[in-house]
C-alpha cells in the first residue's frame, strides 16, 4: 500500500527542513532535485538511517598553514615524513620525503607565491573519519570522491591514517583555487561536507549518516582545537558549557522538534503499515533524547491539528 501525496508532502516540507536546512545540501544527488515522490523517498532513508543510529561521519576542519613552513610541516606529519602513501589532486599516489619536497614546490610556485611565514591561511587541515571497523579502504574511496567534489579546482594532498582505532584522512587542501577564489568553509560548507562525504560512503555500501546534533537530540559541546592547545600550554581560557544552552541552539532544536513530531503524525495517519512502524521507530527514537516525547504522541494521533512547538525537556 501506497502513501497518500499529502503525507509525502508533510514529509518533504518538514523532512527538508529537519536534515537539509537552509541551503545546507549536499553537492550531488540531493532529494530537492529529484522528482516529488524520490524526494519523499529520500527522507524516508534518511528517516529510517537516522532512527536506526547509523555511525555519524566526523569532517572536522584541524587547523591550516600560514606560509609554506606550516604547511611543509603538516605534510610530513601526515605522511609519517614521506613514510606514508601520499595522493594528490590529480590522482597521483607516490611516497617518499623527496616527493614531499616536490609537492612543497609545486604549491609554493604554483598560482599565488606562497612565502616561508604567511599572514593569512595559505591552506587547511581537514580530516574525514568514521567509527572503528569501518573499512579503511572504502573510506579513502569515499574520500577520494569527496575531495574532487568540494575542492574542485583547488590543489589538495591525502593520506588514509589507520594506525589509531578510528580509521581516517587527512586532507591538506590549497585555499587558492586556480583560479584565485579563496576557501573560507563556514559552519554551513562544514554540514555540506558531511552530508556530501556521508553520502560517497553510502555509494560504497557504508551505513553512515550526517545528521546535525539537534536533529538527534544531542546538546553536548565538543570542546575547540585551539582551547585544546591553550589548556596544553599553560594558557587557560574560560572553560566552554558542556551543553548548548545560546538562543541560537535552543531555537534550532525547538525547530528539530517540531518537525520529528510533524513528521511522525503524517506517518502515523498514513495508510501504509510502513509508514506507521516508522512512526512508531521515531518514538522510539527521541525517547530520552530531550525531547518533549508525550507532545510527539500527541500529535501523532491528532495529525488534523494545527502543529504547535513541541518543546524540549530540561
Amino acid at each position: 500500500m501506497s502513501s497518500s501525496p499529502a503525507i509525502d508532502g508533510v514529509l518533504v516540507q518538514w523532512g527538508e527542513r529537519l536534515f537539509y536546512p537552509d541551503n545546507r545540501i549536499v553537492k550531488s544527488r540531493t532529494p530537492r532535485l529529484g522528482p516529488f515522490s524520490s524526494r519523499a523517498d529520500a527522507i524516508r532513508s534518511r528517516i529510517e538511517s537516522t532512527v536506526r543510529r547509523a555511525p555519524q561521519v566526523m569532517v572536522k576542519v584541524t587547523g591550516g598553514g600560514r606560509g609554506m613552513k606550516a604547511i611543509a610541516a603538516h605534510f610530513r606529519y601526515i605522511s609519517k615524513n614521506g613514510q606514508l602513501q601520499i595522493e594528490d589532486d590529480r590522482g597521483v599516489v607516490e611516497q617518499g620525503r623527496d616527493v614531499l619536497a616536490d609537492i612543497e614546490r609545486q604549491w609554493r610556485y604554483g598560482g599565488a607565491y606562497i612565502d616561508d611565514v604567511g599572514h593569512r591561511r595559505d591552506a587547511f587541515n581537514v580530516m574525514l573519519s568514521m567509527p572503528k571497523g569501518t573499512d579503511p579502504l572504502i573510506l579513502q574511496k569515499a574520500a577520494r570522491e569527496f575531495a574532487k567534489i568540494e575542492f574542485v579546482d583547488h590543489r589538495y594532498v591525502m593520506v588514509l591514517h589507520t594506525h589509531q582505532a578510528n580509521p581516517h584522512v587527512h586532507l591538506s587542501v590549497k585555499a587558492e583555487s586556480k583560479y584565485g577564489e579563496r576557501l573560507n568553509p563556514r559552519k554551513a560548507d562544514l554540514h555540506r561536507w558531511r552530508e556530501t562525504f556521508a553520502e560517497r560512503l553510502r555509494e560504497w555500501g557504508i551505513d553512515a549518516e550526517a545528521t546535525r546534533q539537534a536533529v538527534r537530540g544531542a546538546v553536548r559541546n565538543y570542546p575547540d582545537l585551539w582551547r585544546k592547545k591553550a589548556a596544553e600550554e599553560g594558557r587557560e581560557r574560560e572553560p566552554r558549557p558542556e551543553r548548548k544552552v545560546g538562543k541560537a541552539a535552543l531555537a534550532s532544536r525547538r525547530n528539530a522538534g517540531q518537525a520529528w513530531a510533524t513528521i511522525a503524525a503524517a506517518l502515523g495517519a498514513s495508510p501504509d503499515p510502513k509508514d506507521k512502524r516508522l512512526a512508531l521507530d521515531i518514538e522510539r527514537f527521541v525517547t530520552g533524547r530531550a525531547l518533549d516525547r508525550p507532545v510527539v504522541k500527541e500529535q501523532t494521533k491528532r495529525p488534523q491539528e494545527p502543529q504547535r512547538d513541541i518543546g524540549w525537556s530540561r
